[in-house]
């Protein structure tokens, strides 16, 4: 079995779960701090996110726990074995004192995948900021 490795990043949104869970699952509010897409909250449902840069992910909702849990593949095709991925995406929201604590877990870098770890770090953190920008202008 092949090691892997995992990106993890975390924030405190002071926002309550429900609208980091309305961000996380409505294909409009996903388009804003995210890619555009066709995601729709259903466990087996198959769905694309589309990059500005012009790739394109493969998903599939694993898991849906309201409010609580999100899973889905997070799957791109490559030549290049340094970013041919195929990846899970874990959202957790726990609800604290100012809002919320929201995680993302991005699972199954190799570890020869060294610029694609990176960027995903770089990358979540980036969206995260994006989705406290989206957060504070929405209801």
């Amino acid at each position: 079995m092949t090691e892997t490795r995992s990106v993890v990043v975390e924030r405190e949104f002071a926002f309550p779960a429900e609208r980091l869970w309305r961000a996380l699952t409505q294909p409009h509010l996903i388009e804003e701090w995210l890619m555009k897409n066709d995601f729709k909250p259903e466990v087996g449902h198959r769905f694309n996110l589309r990059g500005e840069w012009g790739g394109v992910l493969d998903c599939e909702v694993l898991t849906i726990e309201p409010q609580k849990s999100l899973a889905y593949t997070w799957n791109f095709s490559h030549e290049d074995a340094a970013f041919d991925l195929k990846s899970v995406v874990t959202f957790t929201l726990t609800p604290t004192g100012a809002g919320t604590h929201l995680r993302v877990e991005q699972a199954g870098f190799s570890p020869t995948q060294k610029q694609a770890y990176g960027g995903a770090y770089a990358g979540w953190k980036q969206f995260f900021n994006k989705l406290d920008e989206l957060l504070a202008r929405t209801v």
